[in-house]
């Protein structure tokens, strides 16, 4: 497969001996891991291999999947630690101003007057808002909002954040 692949989920065990396994979820979007979706398991130096999903549950903040033709036990533990992914064509829309995180990471991130910040290396997802590490040239990370008063532009195709720091946020 030559399209680019995103990671959704990560196999973290077996549940069960029916073929069930526990899946860490790495994606915002609920309805990813729904009956009759398709992703793929990523084993080390493989081939991603399409797995069809027959059941899912949520049980202990863990997503409990089950995949087509895979009813046993023995049949799942040699994905246990493998990543789930998706194709960049199964990506769902976003509407104005939402990202994928892929997006931002790499982006330099620069003030109104243009100067350089750095370059946005890692999101947090603390709480309320994201914030977005930017690793600076010389001194410590930067810790920057994700909210509208501080990011005013974000271009994707440019790999480009403007901000409108806020006093004390550079410091």
């Amino acid at each position: 497969m030559t399209e680019q692949m995103f990671t959704v989920g990560k196999i973290v065990n077996t549940h069960g001996i029916k073929g069930e396994v526990k899946v860490l979820r790495i994606t915002d979007f609920n309805d990813r891991f729904e009956v009759g979706n398709d992703v793929y398991i990523i084993k080390h130096g493989q081939e991603p291999i399409k797995m069809t999903i027959s059941s899912h549950r949520v049980h202990k903040g863990f997503d409990l999947l089950q995949f087509e033709g895979y009813q046993n036990i023995n049949d799942m533990i040699a994905f246990k630690g493998c990543e789930l992914k998706i194709p960049q064509s199964q990506q769902t829309e976003l509407a104005e101003h939402e990202f994928y995180y892929h997006e931002i990471i790499g982006c330099t991130m620069v003030t109104q007057a243009g100067e350089e910040i750095g370059t946005i290396t890692e999101i947090l997802s603390p709480g309320a808002n994201d914030v977005w590490v930017v690793e600076r040239k010389n001194g410590k990370n930067a810790l920057i909002p994700y909210i509208e008063d501080v990011v005013i532009d974000v271009d994707v195709e440019a790999k480009k954040v403007t901000i409108s720091p806020m006093e004390g946020l550079l410091d």
